[in-house]
């Protein structure tokens, strides 16, 4: 047997030949799960539930069984790209504010916050598409895990500890994962049994388990409890359905890119960042100089722009989706971008093909988290997969041992915007789960990431570093961050691309360190198989033969 192993948890990297069969997560123990699946005769899409599942158990922060998510499949034989949207979704009796009568301080983390998850909804219905493995068989090694437990995990350790006042003063948190006041030890075992049986009810009812059934029914208690109740109900749970429609795609660096659409804004941004980049000459540029820093930066800034202002839900507002995404509409942004001088703002640009009057721009009033899992299978199928609670611990609320997401705050707090808060609707989400096509038509690279509006940065510039400028998979992951997606210029502290900031602000750029909490998973094809690498900034493992 011939094994491909990348597991990055501070220690190192071994690697080995190319791999038939790879699945990358945010946990090894998750990409276990998923491989335990390619090797039973699963499809990738059916080693994304198994993963999934894991998660839910071993990052309860990121994602999990009352989370949203973002799907795009690609089926080998039939030659077909499936895109799922399961973002969680504002319930009917929202209000007409978020933090009417309240603070965002006091709603961010509360029954208020919780959106209609979508995320099992979207995976059973990819898996009747895409899988072959029974659901049920999928979530056996995360009901063991929940059941008999697990090593606490060091970025979960690390989130504990980052907000342990916080989370400690949630009781139900608190019995799971802290002793004594303080997060469990690395390494210390981890039970939750409550989330084993709500697992056992999924896998045995699928998304009827929420959709009406007795987790559903545990979810809308738990939301309607606290300071600020929740306004989610049985009702809103089993009318949520998953929504197909069609990837987001554009050519660049002479392959297909194809992305989420909206509401993802994420899937638009990388887009025009890498499209943007292209016309500007990046791949003439050394990777690691400020030059292409500084193009990366004014390309952010520019597709941030668009962004903010463009991206709703195309159910309920007019989205300019292939407005914003077209070569010449691209060619005239790019005409912004000097190769010697910061731009002193970057505006949102006026794209082909909409209607209606200019919105206002409007941010989310928070940014997710999430998890991004890539899986190849050996029969050529593909998928890629972010999934989020929003916030780390999402609304702070568990149901039957599951964390609930906050995804409401990432509706925009700025009214008339596209991307404000109304009943039933899904907010913009920085999601962005992205494969490339090469010139035969087959998926050539599988990638995405976690971290909120730094999402978008993450997976653009492993893009250009993959298609402009040749790297492997490990270099593309590892690679120093930097971006403007979060309002700020952004350069990753203690790495060389901090060493970037005096040349920077000599072009007129203002960057700040900060730390970067992307969680990218990539997967790439070489001769004879696939590479692949996981985030060395969380637990991330990419496992295959």
């Amino acid at each position: 047997m011939r094994w491909l192993i990348i597991l990055v948890l501070g220690i190192g990297t071994a690697r080995a030949e190319p791999a038939h069969r790879l699945v990358a997560s945010a946990n090894p123990m998750a990409s276990e799960a998923g491989l335990a699946m390619l090797r039973q005769g699963g499809t990738a899409m059916d080693a994304a539930v198994a993963v999934q599942a894991m998660l839910s158990v071993v990052e309860p922060h990121a994602s999990g069984l009352g989370g949203g998510a973002l799907i795009l499949s690609w089926r080998g034989d039939r030659r077909e790209l499936l895109h799922i949207e399961g973002i969680a979704a504002a319930p009917a009796d929202v209000p007409a504010r978020l933090t009417e009568n309240t603070s965002l301080a006091a709603v961010e983390r509360s029954g208020r916050a919780v959106g209609v998850p979508g995320a099992i909804v979207a995976l059973a219905a990819a898996h009747a598409r895409h899988g072959a493995l029974p659901w049920a068989w999928l979530f056996e090694p995360a009901i063991r895990a929940a059941e008999q437990g697990f090593p606490m995990p060091p970025y979960l350790h690390a989130v504990l500890r980052s907000r342990a006042r916080a989370l400690s003063a949630v009781p139900e948190i608190a019995a799971l994962y802290f002793e004594a006041g303080q997060p469990r030890a690395v390494g210390s075992p981890v039970r939750n049994p409550e989330q084993a049986a709500a697992l056992r009810l999924v896998a045995a009812q699928g998304p009827a388990a929420i959709q009406g059934g007795a987790l559903g029914q545990a979810m809308v208690r738990a939301a309607d409890q606290g300071a600020v109740p929740g306004r989610m109900t049985l009702a809103d749970l089993s009318g949520f359905q998953a929504r197909e429609r069609p990837a987001l795609c554009a050519e660049a660096f002479g392959r297909r890119i194809c992305t989420a659409a909206p509401p993802s804004s994420g899937g638009v941004a990388v887009l025009q960042q890498v499209m943007l980049a292209e016309h500007a000459g990046i791949a003439r540029l050394a990777p690691d100089s400020a030059p292409a820093a500084h193009l990366l930066l004014e390309a952010s800034r520019l597709a941030r722009a668009d962004r903010r202002r463009w991206i709703g839900d195309p159910a309920q507002v007019s989205v300019p989706s292939e407005g914003l995404i077209d070569p010449a509409y691209l060619r005239s942004r790019a005409a912004l971008l000097d190769p010697a001088r910061a731009m002193e703002r970057a505006p949102a640009g006026d794209p082909p093909r909409r209607h209606g009057a200019i919105p206002p721009s409007g941010d989310p009033l928070r940014e997710a988290a999430t998890s991004h899992v890539a899986i190849v299978d050996g029969a050529g199928n593909a998928v890629s997969f972010t999934t989020t609670n929003n916030l780390n611990f999402g609304a702070e609320i568990l149901a039957s041992g599951v964390t609930l997401n906050n995804g409401l705050t990432n509706f925009s707090g700025e009214p008339g915007s596209l991307n404000a808060i109304a009943p039933n609707r899904r907010p913009a989400t920085t999601m962005a789960p992205t494969i490339v096509f090469g010139t035969d038509g087959l998926p050539e690279i599988v990638l995405g990431a976690g971290g909120g509006a730094r999402i978008i940065d993450a997976v653009a510039t492993a893009l250009v570093e993959t298609l402009a400028w040749g790297a492997d998979a490990h270099r593309a992951t590892a690679r120093p961050r930097i971006g403007a997606q979060t309002g700020m210029e952004e350069l990753e502290a203690n790495t060389p691309a901090a060493a970037l900031a005096p040349e920077l602000a000599a072009l007129g750029h203002n960057p700040r360190p900060a730390t970067m909490n992307t969680g990218l998973q990539i997967l790439r094809r070489i001769p004879g198989g696939w590479e692949g690498a996981a985030d060395p900034r969380r637990d991330g493992a990419a496992l295959g033969d």
